[in-house]
């Protein structure tokens, strides 16, 4: 017996300028006239971040409009910094429609990144609402910001912030952006602030730490880093779209230079609300004849970052000045600092 084959009646969605879905069947070409409506509800996103509109105003009993339509696809982000949502071919829906949500990123953390945008009601009265997705951030090979939304079996869609980054007075990692406000025909600039802390994975490779669990970090290729009395200085070049050449960011990181006898050689910066973070170094040490120490840089005993660095003598406090007498009394050329390797 001849499997029945089932034939669906295509659906064509698309977004109004309020943020409401609008649905129109579509088909065989045909004299009658197609059915088209705009359907007053709300977005909301389930927990693999799937889009599902909820609609709250009825239909016409003669058509066969659902009270909530899940749809399939993939997310994105427009160069005016809107999600866009590219459906896939799957049942009625047709394959390659972009709907366009217009709002503004209200805030980042370390796992998420809120969405706002504004709709109607049936009386043309407005309502703003908010989208949490949940995913990770990181950068991208061509060290811009990206945002993995986390979908089901382990996929990700990707948000590419196209746009350069910058590090404010306080260490933080700042992006903004130019906003249109299509009713008022200006722009206005949004910024997002990115709340974690600076570390050194490995040479060429400086990391802004979001998360350390969800691997939420954004990790940059660099040059080789200047490492000073007080600073750290790395230069990043970010591939910015429809520019020629790159834009360059200098992270310059200042701090203080410490010698901790259960750790190692510690670079300590202080970031907004005088929070301390240090940045932890193994390293290879040795007197110069200026009476200076010679530090080889390394994060973990055996990873050379190929860094290195002198600092004076006078100012190592603490540990330090154990270190220093140790040093002194070595028979060693050169020692080894930081996780265990103790003097």
């Amino acid at each position: 017996m001849k499997k029945k084959k089932i034939s669906y009646e295509r659906v064509k969605y698309e977004i109004d300028p309020h943020n409401r879905l609008v649905i129109e069947e579509t088909g065989k070409k045909t004299n009658l006239p197609r059915f088209r409506q705009v359907l007053t509800g709300r977005f909301k996103i389930d927990k693999s971040n799937s889009l599902i509109y909820l609609v709250k105003a009825p239909a016409p009993q003669s058509v066969d409009i659902p009270h909530q339509v899940k749809l399939r696809g993939k997310w994105s982000l427009t160069e005016d910094h809107n999600l866009r949502f590219t459906l896939n071919k799957w049942g009625r829906q047709t394959m390659g429609d972009q709907l366009t949500l217009q709002g503004d990123i209200i805030d980042v953390s370390k796992n998420s990144l809120l969405f706002a945008f504004t709709t109607r009601t049936k009386k043309n009265a407005q309502s703003t609402y908010i989208l949490n997705f949940r995913g990770a951030w990181q950068a991208d090979k061509h060290n811009r910001l990206t945002f993995r939304i986390r979908r089901e079996r382990g996929r990700y869609d990707i948000l590419i912030f196209n746009g350069a980054w910058k590090i404010s007075k306080k260490h933080q990692l700042i992006y903004q952006y130019d906003k249109a406000q299509l009713i008022r025909k200006r722009k206005r600039i949004r910024t997002l602030t990115f709340k974690g802390y600076w570390d050194i994975e490995g040479k060429r490779r400086i990391s802004y730490i979001l998360d350390r669990k969800s691997n939420s970090a954004f990790t940059f290729k660099t040059g080789l880093g200047i490492f000073k009395n007080k600073y750290i200085k790395y230069e990043i070049s970010i591939g910015v779209s429809r520019k020629l050449a790159p834009i360059r960011r200098i992270v310059s990181l200042q701090g203080t230079w410490k010698i901790k006898k259960d750790a190692g050689l510690m670079f300590e910066i202080e970031y907004e609300n005088k929070k301390i973070h240090a940045i932890v170094f193994s390293a290879k040490a040795k007197l110069t004849a200026k009476n200076r120490i010679s530090f080889n840089l390394r994060k973990e005993i055996n990873k050379d970052i190929r860094a290195n660095m002198e600092l004076s003598v006078k100012i190592l406090e603490g540990d330090g000045q154990a270190f220093l007498r140790f040093l002194k009394s070595s028979d060693e050329t050169a020692v080894l600092i930081g996780a265990g390797f103790r003097w």
